[in-house]
């Protein structure tokens, strides 16, 4: 039993490493091009499913082991299990937010009045997300992301603009337009693994002393964000209040 032990952990192993593999060339192959996002989720699927049952066989071999009183294999069961685990939870996670969250791309803190593309609209015209906001959105925006609304800052335009315009850097987002004068950014966000690009536009104006901010996200992929957008602009205004 001992023996088998081993086998069913190293095997468990094995199966855990490729399946990270897997799911890994997932996202590089879709942020060089060389994978589509259908083909791209059919290797997450299949790297899921192989790192689930990875994980399901280490625990077994760990059971064993608890019954019987032998260690065969245990240390190599624990680990299969940590990178098992670990390894279906990121498919997993992205398929919750996907059925949990609302079909959208494009989120904005102004839903009569959203920020609009201008030196992005060109861009975003070689994608299927359009430059132009959906009206039809905003109701399930304001269903599903009721947190996301206008800043309104006591802070005066030009600082708030600047203050907006040095979180934008640090972002490390690509910026390909700043106007202090019209209150303007536009910059473009590039995650590391996947590669997908999310277009971003920030208007600051001014509201008596202070300012208003409001800003505009949007996938150039379409279908759902997994709610990237909304993390990000709540994130962006927490760090520019």
């Amino acid at each position: 039993m001992t023996g088998l032990q081993k086998f069913l952990a190293g095997l468990a192993v094995l199966v855990a490493l490729v399946a990270g593999g897997v799911i890994g060339i997932a996202g590089i192959g879709h942020k060089y091009g060389v994978l589509d996002m259908a083909k791209a989720r059919m290797l997450l699927e299949y790297g899921f499913y192989a790192a689930a049952g990875a994980a399901a066989a280490a625990a077994l071999v760990i059971l064993l082991a608890l019954v019987r009183q032998s260690g065969g294999g245990v240390i190599s069961a624990i680990f299969a299990l940590a990178v098992g685990g670990g390894v279906a939870y990121v498919p997993w996670t992205m398929h919750q937010k996907e059925t949990t969250l609302p079909v959208l791309n494009d989120i904005t803190t102004d839903l009569a009045n959203p920020p609009a593309f201008a030196t992005l609209a060109n861009e975003r015209k070689n994608f299927a997300s359009s430059a132009e906001y959906d009206p039809a959105n905003a109701p399930k925006q304001k269903a599903g992301y009721p947190d996301i609304v206008t800043l309104s800052s006591k802070t005066g335009a030009g600082p708030l603009y600047a203050k907006a315009l040095s979180e934008v850097t640090k972002q490390g987002w690509q910026v390909a337009a700043k106007n202090p004068e019209t209150g303007i950014i536009e910059a473009t966000s590039v995650s590391a693994w996947f590669g997908f690009k999310e277009d971003i536009v920030i208007r600051v104006t001014a509201n008596g002393d202070g300012a208003l901010l409001d800003m505009r996200s949007a996938s150039r992929e379409a279908g759902t964000d997994f709610g990237s957008n909304a993390d990000r602009i709540r994130a962006f205004i927490a760090a520019v209040k």
